[in-house]
């Protein structure tokens, strides 16, 4: 019966340690704010525009935006949402097959398929709001295709509002320097900073404070781990990763205690 019990401890202490979406985002409530404001002023207001969300890796940019189109469910109910992820992608060219696809049209290729999706989102009709994920997989000789996706919400009569989410914080001054001659066309830009030792810490106890009874992982490990991985890269996930690792551990060492040493 103690077996059964720890053993259900150490299972829940998992599962919070996933890296899955949480209720609440911690650290990141000014990013939240930008963004919810962002999609009601352009996809609620019926006006195209553009937004680059850049960030390192487990700063909450996915999770962020994620939760976001959760929450604002009802109020986006009348647009079409399409969420890609471009690693997905054989090559740049096909994010244009992949978009006609999620709005009912032939997959054509080429010139044609870009003239075509054009058309569509120039046409009359509910706004569209595209999310692209790991944006930075679009990049390409000349940078045709994140040029294009880009003038997009700048067409007279674009009904599409453009999402694009990517690790590097120079994209825009790199590939997309044209699009800065243009301000009024130019993206919207917003940076999740790396999670500092207290914010990883915040996160960390949060999740395991959902455990009842006796805490699984001691608060100074907590604290060292946070303090380890915020020096080398304020990734969440990988704090996260580290702490299941180690109640796995755990979990182990118990279970191995119990079989040699039986309750009476």
């Amino acid at each position: 019966r103690l077996f059964r019990q720890e053993g259900t401890c150490y299972q829940q202490a998992k599962r919070v340690l996933h890296a899955a979406v949480p209720d609440r985002l911690h650290a990141r409530e000014r990013e939240t704010g930008v963004i919810r404001q962002f999609l009601r002023e352009h996809v609620c207001g019926h006006r195209p525009g553009s937004l680059y969300i850049s960030g390192a890796p487990g700063t909450g940019k996915t999770a962020c935006l994620s939760r976001i189109l959760l929450d604002c469910k009802d109020e986006l109910a009348g647009s079409k949402t399409i969420i890609l992820n471009c690693m997905s992608l054989s090559s740049p060219q096909g994010i244009f097959p992949a978009v006609a696809q999620q709005l009912g049209l032939p997959a054509t290729t080429g010139r044609e398929g870009v003239r075509k999706l054009e058309k569509q989102l120039t046409a009359k009709g509910p706004m569209v709001l595209l999310v692209l994920d790991e944006l930075d997989q679009l990049e390409s000789k000349g940078q045709d295709v994140l040029y294009t996706l880009f003038e997009w919400p700048r067409l007279p009569g674009s009904r599409l509002v453009l999402v694009g989410l990517a690790n590097a914080l120079d994209l825009m001054d790199r590939s997309l320097a044209r699009l800065s001659a243009h301000p009024a066309g130019s993206p919207q830009l917003l940076h999740f900073p790396p999670y500092t030792r207290e914010q990883l810490t915040a996160i960390l106890q949060e999740r395991l404070g959902q455990v009842a009874g006796d805490p699984v992982l001691d608060a100074a490990a907590l604290q060292f781990c946070a303090r380890k991985v915020s020096a080398v890269s304020g990734d969440a996930r990988k704090a996260l990763d580290v702490c299941r690792r180690a109640v796995e551990v755990l979990e182990l060492e118990v279970r191995s205690q119990t079989l040699l040493k039986p309750l009476p």
